[in-house]
């Protein structure tokens, strides 16, 4: 019997304008958690941040050429980039506009959960999901 290796989406590059920005942005109001930073030579770090309790790391990845400094913050064409899931909506949501997350819209239901679309510093946009039937109170 062959076994297949277990694979999954580790880390996924974000580009970015400034590695401490970016790091104060995810840490301190979005609620992520460092996973790591260590240089790599000509100024360039291996950043990485992850919601806490693990998952997929964001690698904040500076821009290092003018065609990457034109993707800042549009990566996507202006779609929701990332998908940010949680287990309490309104607690996440709650901390993040009070710590000045910026959401492009009231929270609405869908099918799949409770949802709102929010922005990051640079103007990417993501999903913040909970759980379906997740009520305010």
């Amino acid at each position: 019997m062959t076994t297949v290796p277990a694979r999954r989406i580790a880390t996924v590059a974000l580009v970015v304008r400034d590695y401490d920005e970016a790091l104060a942005f995810y840490c301190d109001r979005v609620g992520f958690e460092l996973v790591a930073d260590r240089p790599m030579g000509g100024g360039k770090r291996w950043l990485a941040v992850a919601p806490p309790g693990g998952g997929t790391h964001l690698l904040l990845a500076k821009a290092a050429t003018p065609e990457q400094s034109a993707r800042i913050g549009d990566q996507t064409g202006g779609r929701v980039f990332l998908f940010l899931e949680t287990d309490d909506f309104w607690r996440d949501h709650a901390a993040m506009k009070e710590k000045g997350v910026r959401f492009l819209e009231a929270p609405r239901e869908e099918d799949y959960g409770t949802v709102a679309v929010w922005e990051d510093l640079y103007g990417n946009r993501w999903d913040l999901i909970g759980p379906c039937g997740d009520k305010a109170g």
